[in-house]
């Protein structure tokens, strides 16, 4: 029997809250929605838990280093929440990645992912000039491979979807799907992470499940404008979409977009696919063995 993956991907806004309540029950409402849809993956974005800082007095909130440190004492209840929703529905939930002090005093972008009965988190790897400038967030722990109920992942966060390098070593170590939460501000930051994204899917062979912040916050210094199309990518290939589209949203509506996938059917490719480009990776380091040589046609 094929494997099949119910997925639903956010395109998540960035709210105001009045009360720590009000974020659990937006939460309550978006897992719940999944959930009805008969959806067994879910999948947030990048720095949407700092919708968080709504909470905060607005001279910490209006503050890129003050807000961090002041979200820090709400941590462990946003991860409880997460936690406590995963277990009560038996989803596997890529919870809004959110800024992380570590022991050192130092911040990472950490998301944490949870399934039925555990959790772990993985951090960015690399950071945008914004991040490592400033507003002071660096890179974390190593990538690591989580093996779920909903097969084994791998999570490249925004910016990390545009180094091939790192989505190789999470394949190479067996992840069967990427996850891409993104927090991008601009037309031109969504479209690098969505060609990239689709681009990991063809080299990889692997499907890519891409989740966006949307809408305006205006009252955000760190997440004011948010851009982007909550997507499904696979390899354009046998079987699948020609243009490696599974889903894709038409519009900024915040809510999810949803896809049946076939873990199966995608590794198959692998070995009966028109192209084979999971094995032919190789192929690129012995060219590279040779000298690059410059020539002349002028």
């Amino acid at each position: 029997m094929a494997r099949t993956l119910d997925v639903a991907t956010a395109q998540y806004p960035i709210d105001t809250f009045t009360s720590f309540a009000d974020f659990q029950a937006k939460a309550a409402r978006w897992v719940q929605d999944a959930v009805s849809h008969g959806s067994q993956l879910l999948v947030l974005p990048e720095y949407g838990s700092m919708e968080l800082a709504s909470l905060l007095a607005d001279s910490i909130r209006d503050d890129l280093h003050a807000q961090v440190r002041a979200l820090q004492p709400m941590r462990d209840d946003v991860v409880a929440t997460w936690r406590d929703l995963a277990q009560r529905y038996g989803v596997t939930l890529l919870a809004p990645s959110m800024p992380w002090q570590l022991d050192d005093e130092r911040f990472v972008n950490r998301a944490w992912l949870f399934t039925p009965t555990g959790a772990d988190f993985q951090d960015k790897q690399i950071m945008t000039r914004f991040e490592r400038g400033p507003w002071g967030i660096g890179p974390g722990q190593d990538l690591k491979l989580f093996d779920t109920p909903a097969g084994r992942l791998g999570v490249l966060i925004c910016y990390d979807s545009e180094f091939p390098l790192l989505a190789r070593a999470l394949v190479e170590a067996g992840a069967e799907l990427l996850l891409v939460p993104s927090c991008t501000d601009t037309d031109a930051g969504y479209h690098r992470v969505r060609w990239c994204a689709q681009a990991r899917a063809i080299e990889q062979q692997v499907a890519v499940v891409h989740s966006p912040t949307v809408g305006e916050a205006l009252w955000s210094p760190a997440v004011d404008i948010n851009i982007g199309r909550a997507a499904v990518y696979t390899p354009c290939d046998h079987g699948f979409p020609p243009n490696g589209v599974l889903a894709l949203a038409d519009d900024s509506t915040p809510g999810w977009q949803y896809a049946r996938l076939d873990l199966d059917a995608i590794h198959e490719l692998r070995n009966s696919g028109q192209v084979n480009n999971h094995d032919d990776w190789p192929l690129q380091h012995e060219r590279l063995e040779h000298t690059v040589k410059r020539l002349s046609l002028r």
